[in-house]
């Protein structure tokens, strides 16, 4: 008999495990509805548990598929430490062995920074920011660090301990306009030495054996010097990284096993067998079976995907994301992949910049089950893979949005940031009534359609080799303009979706604008120019606007007892300016315009006004909740039987973001630990 309650299963749970085994270190909610949230809190960072809705509605066989899913994840974890930077192993495996064995005062301040630091090193897989890229700044000494080391009996290279202290590599990923992103990027994509036109000339000569449907050269692998010469050093089974591949793929071939269908299953098939060989055609081979495998109820997306981490573009960083549908959410977002081609049709692009028919996009709420690499513990709130646009235009894509992530995140705690920066009280009102419902059609027409939408000239490259470092933020802000022409649009309440779309979009264009002109500084320290692509997107879209509708004054800047504010006087004009701009957009990518994007990015989406950035620190310095959030996985235990075969699988919600990161290094460190 199934057991529907999630609170009776964490109760059986709790009673299956001794209690002198880390009892301490899990949560048991009181009810299923009062569910804390909250987990830690340090530095300008905070740290969420998620519920996983529904657990107990799988099938045995579906649990265990999503439990070899999570193992195969969480057994790449530490190759995201390494790609973030060269050091990150050694300076992570160091602090750990002192915060295990350190046996001298723990109440002292330089412990707890001590301690804070090495909290920052795992939220952000290393020793840059997770989002602001700058390196991470320790509040102990270097001499503290040594008496930890000595006591401890812990060794790190003198290269590595001393890059905690000084100032090179001071940048996992620089974008700076004029500079050798390559070269003055720490993230560890390329040898030390390679510079933007060594990756730019050896990537020009590599030619795929059918243009119109381009390999992702260079996504899975290293590119280094050796004896002056350029090499790929690729990741797969037997090459860099095989350790910890050869466990991905030994739980991916057990996932397979329990596969739900006969195309998840030969999608997997197909993932291993590139984990295997490193081959780029086997790569697109198994994201047209991947993309074509929707029947189910679990999915996943795993491998080196995104590219953001790398300032040309090309290497794709490692994650996963293991889901379970949401059925209702489901069923009434799937209006819009229904509906994708209308919104094409209806845009306000140039035809010829149109797609005719736009393919294959499904679209899925969904809940998480576990996450790691890239996606973990700051996660997205909605994915649309594969990333080929080949692939798109022919085949289609997958929309998810992470339900349960994204209500984590809205129950976490509000610290009254919008009552502070909301213009009056009709903006902050259609915020709380409005907001949350309209972040979530966002992202769906981010996803769905935004990500959908358009296709590239006849002849034109591919975005990373046009548009260069200029790639993934013009391609986040053409899906956000996406959505914010349709946010305001009747459309939405003729499918059913609002019941007021001109209050929904007039908060959505108010929310936009207040985030990208004002609260989103907050996340950087004063005088930093906006670096991380979303940002610097949401701020060029906004202050493009801002500036186009100045002679009418559609977005008014407001000075009222020494603060800042902006206030939309026109918001049917404002909507006109995101089309004008969305059609511009959409032509810098068909056309692949690279000057037209750098004077987008770097004239709207890198400076910062410093005298309206301090006051916005100033005025943020009251409320004490964090910048930033991520997550704690919940812990899914096998239980065996007699024989060792899996009878179910228990939920166990962690009450510890340190032990979780402990046990992580312990039982997947298969980099650090070879």
């Amino acid at each position: 008999m199934r057991i529907k309650s999630l609170l009776i299963a964490i109760f059986i749970s709790a009673i299956l495990f001794n209690c002198n085994t880390d009892s301490g270190n899990y949560y048991v909610p009181t009810s299923e509805s009062e569910f804390e949230y909250k987990v830690d809190e340090f530095a300008d960072l905070k740290v969420i548990r998620y519920q996983i809705p529904g657990w107990e509605e799988l099938t045995l066989k579906e649990k265990k598929l999503v439990y070899y899913l999570t193992q195969a994840g969480l057994s790449g974890r530490d190759i995201m430490y390494d790609q973030n930077y060269r050091h990150n192993l050694a300076i992570r495996s160091a602090l750990e062995n002192i915060y295990t064995n350190y046996t001298g005062d723990k109440s002292s301040d330089n412990w707890m920074e001590f301690e804070t630091y090495l909290k920052r090193i795992w939220f952000s897989n290393g020793i840059h920011h997770h989002y602001s890229n700058d390196k991470l700044k320790p509040g102990f000494s270097y001499e503290y660090l040594k008496e930890l080391m000595e006591s401890t009996s812990t060794d790190l290279a003198y290269e590595a301990m001393d890059v905690i202290f000084n100032d090179k590599d001071s940048k996992k990923v620089n974008l700076s306009k004029d500079a050798d992103n390559v070269l003055l990027s720490a993230v560890n994509f390329y040898g030390p030495d390679v510079t933007s036109s060594d990756v730019e000339s050896f990537y020009s000569k590599i030619k795929s054996p059918d243009p119109t449907r381009p390999l992702s050269h260079g996504l899975n692998s290293k590119l280094v010097k050796e004896d002056g010469l350029l090499k790929e050093l690729v990741y797969k089974s037997g090459g860099l990284y095989g350790e910890a591949i050869d466990e991905i793929t030994k739980w991916l071939s057990l996932a397979a096993d329990v596969a739900e269908n006969k195309p998840q299953e030969d999608a997997l098939r197909l993932l291993i067998e590139y984990y295997n060989t490193g081959d780029l055609q086997t790569w697109d081979d198994y994201n047209v079976a991947w993309t074509g495998a929707t029947d189910g109820n679990i999915d996943y997306i795993n491998s080196f995907i995104e590219v953001y981490n790398d300032p040309l573009g090309y290497r794709g960083s490692y994650e996963n994301i293991v889901q379970i549908n949401d059925f209702d959410m489901s069923r009434k977002m799937s209006v819009l992949s229904e509906n994708a081609q209308w919104f094409e049709d209806n845009s306000p692009l140039i035809e010829e910049h149109k797609k005719k028919e736009v393919v294959g996009v499904t679209y899925k709420t969904v809940n998480v089950a576990g996450e790691s690499g890239d996606a973990s513990p700051s996660t997205p709130i909605g994915v649309n893979l594969p990333n080929a646009n080949w692939i798109r235009a022919s085949v289609g894509s997958k929309s998810v949005s992470l339900g349960n992530i994204i209500n984590a995140y809205n129950n976490s705690g509000s610290s009254g940031r919008l009552k502070e920066f909301a213009n009056d009280d009709q903006e902050y009102d259609l915020e709380v009534k409005h907001g949350q419902l309209g972040d979530k059609l966002h992202t769906a027409l981010h996803e769905v359609v935004g990500h959908a939408s358009g296709q590239i000239n006849p002849g034109v490259g591919t975005p990373k080799e046009t548009l260069k470092s200029y790639s993934s933020t013009m391609e986040e802000g053409r899906a956000d303009l996406i959505g914010l022409y349709y946010l305001y649009h009747p459309k939405l309440q003729e499918l059913g979706l609002v019941e007021d779309w001109k209050a929904l979009g007039t908060a959505a264009f108010d929310g936009y604008i207040r985030n990208g002109l004002l609260t989103q500084l907050i996340r950087l320290e004063l005088g930093a120019d906006v670096e991380e692509s979303h940002m610097r997107n949401r701020q060029w879209v906004s202050a493009w606007a801002y500036e186009k509708g100045k002679s009418e004054n559609v977005i008014e800047q407001v000075k009222r007892d020494g603060k800042t504010y902006y206030n939309i006087n026109d918001y049917d004009r404002l909507r006109e300016i995101f089309g004008d701009l969305l059609r511009e957009t959409q032509r810098i990518k068909s056309e692949g315009d690279y000057k037209a994007a750098q004077d987008l990015v770097e004239g709207y989406g890198v400076k910062v006004d410093q005298e309206i950035h301090a006051e916005i620190l100033e005025r943020n310095k009251q409320f004490k909740g964090a910048a930033y959030g991520g997550f704690v996985n919940p812990e899914l235990i096998p239980v065996t039987d007699s024989e060792g075969n899996i009878t179910d699988i228990q939920v166990r919600y962690v009450n510890s973001f340190d032990y979780q990161m402990m046990k992580y290094a312990k039982d997947f460190g298969f980099l650090v630990n070879k």
